[in-house]
């Protein structure tokens, strides 16, 4: 007899119920119909695995990745010493350590000069000049350290806190740990301005957390998500197809038992049916005002410009529908991202002119409406570079002391945390490093970075792995 009449195809059987099973399935009674009403909720999902462990003081993050590594001393961390010793042997100086290439030219100053802006007089390079105007809302970090010299390696790190391929993003384990407000988008994002980093999608992947935690890459014109427009426009045609899809995988689940994949792929059938809705309205931009597509950049000459313009405005959209983490990787240059290893002026202007002023616009705007006290913004790479020349007009990768900088989100405004050797070389006031800078992201989020974990390879598995110490210099 065909245990499922409804269905044309006799293969399928239905797994015997045992007296235990029958007392399982039915224990809970009308309190698992309760439970199934609270599941919907995003803020009794299942997804959010532990919530908070202390109040929060931000709710979401937008990660900024400076893709290549800025140099530090040509950004946020003058050294006149490069000026007055610039031309001269390094060896002379300081003890030099080996670097990527080995290529090692002469010291070599910045060919930028630096103002002090706002009421803290942070110095910033004239590379930045929109992102000066906001400089009383930065926490500037000057003592970031990374284990890896290696583009690949470092993205590993700075992304998952490992320089192994595999483990989960920091954004998979904050919506792991956090779950997301929003239920017809996904909580982890990246917005893509063309530039995937060295060790690629990896960089955004769940790892060994279950699937739906990874990071969607959205573009930043366009649909946003490739195939998002339905295929069949008849009304219900498609929520019946999906009905009917969740029917056969509750049948293999009851029969197989639950599995990661399966489960995952179920939730994100109904999230992609969701974002059939959701991604045509936060990707549109019509209805922003004229003056404030301009402010970010959207009517600049240069295209590159135009695109990270788009992607700071669809992030803030997005943080305003609840969005939990989003990441933006940078727009093509001409030059090799900020990984300039030959022609620094030339290269880092082209990245510099492409991101400042959407960044700065960006921090105005969550400001204005009340946003940036509750959205952490994070501006990092995964290195910084050497005081010293690479060739005659190059830096090579330095990961013993670079600058990243925080804002929003409850970290103290118009601060520096940290310093540099005279030249800007190694970190030796407050080494910070990247579990460092995890650990206070996840605290910043109400989340104790020791209690985050995920049992696997029969150990509790964490983002900071056994490292890891809140920055609580830099927080307000």
């Amino acid at each position: 007899m065909n245990p499922f009449p409804n269905f044309p195809c006799q293969r399928l059987s239905a797994a015997p119920t045992s007296r235990r099973d029958m007392l399982k399935r039915c224990a809970s009674g009308f309190g698992a119909v309760a439970l199934a009403g609270l599941n919907a909720d995003p803020a009794f999902s299942s997804t959010a695995m532990h919530g908070l462990h202390h109040a929060a003081q931000a709710k979401n993050i937008i990660f900024l990745y400076m893709d290549g590594g800025p140099s530090q001393v040509d950004t946020f961390d003058p050294k006149p010493l490069l000026e007055k010793f610039d031309g001269r042997n390094p060896s002379e100086l300081f003890d030099v350590e080996p670097t990527q290439f080995n290529n090692n030219g002469n010291v070599l100053a910045s060919p930028w000069k630096f103002h002090q802006h706002g009421e803290s007089g942070i110095p910033v390079s004239e590379l930045f000049p929109h992102v000066a105007a906001c400089a009383d809302e930065l926490s500037v970090i000057r003592s970031m350290v990374s284990e890896f010299p290696e583009h690949t390696f470092a993205n590993y790190f700075l992304h998952s806190g490992s320089g192994l391929q595999g483990r989960p993003s920091m954004g998979a384990w904050i919506n792991y740990g956090l779950g997301s407000e929003c239920q017809d988008l996904p909580g982890f994002v990246v917005i893509n301005g063309g530039l995937i980093p060295p060790g690629g999608l990896d960089c955004f992947g769940s790892g060994f957390l279950p699937a739906s935690f990874q990071g969607s890459v959205f573009k930043p014109s366009g649909s946003g998500v490739a195939n998002i427009e339905p295929l069949d426009s008849r009304p219900g045609r498609q929520r019946a197809e999906l009905d009917l899809i969740a029917q056969l995988d509750g049948f293999a689940a009851d029969r197989f038992g639950e599995h990661d994949s399966l489960d995952s792929a179920i939730r994100n059938y109904e999230l992609a049916y969701a974002m059939q809705m959701a991604v045509p309205d936060v990707m549109s931009l019509a209805d922003e005002p004229a003056y404030l597509q301009k402010q970010y950049g959207m009517e600049s000459k240069f295209e590159p410009t135009r695109t990270y313009a788009a992607q700071c405005l669809i992030a803030r959209r997005m943080i305003e529908r609840g969005v939990r983490f989003i990441e933006l990787t940078c727009p093509a240059v001409s030059g090799d991202r900020w990984d300039q290893h030959s022609n620094l002026k030339k290269g880092h202007e082209n990245n510099a002119l492409a991101v400042d002023q959407p960044i700065a616009a960006l921090l105005q705007d969550l400001r204005s409406r009340g946003l940036l006290d509750e959205t952490l913004v994070v501006w990092a790479g995964e290195f910084g570079r050497t005081p010293f020349a690479q060739g005659n007009n190059g830096r090579d990768h330095n990961p013993m002391g670079f600058t990243i900088w925080m804002a929003g989100g409850g970290v103290r405004p118009g601060t520096i945390y940290g310093a540099t050797d005279d030249f800007g070389y190694k970190a030796i006031e407050n080494r910070t490093e990247i579990h460092d800078l995890h650990a206070t992201m996840l605290h910043l989020l109400g989340v104790d970075h020791t209690r985050s974990t995920f049992r696997f390879g029969g150990r509790d598995m964490r983002l900071t792995d056994v490292k890891g110490h809140v920055i609580h210099d830099v927080i307000a």
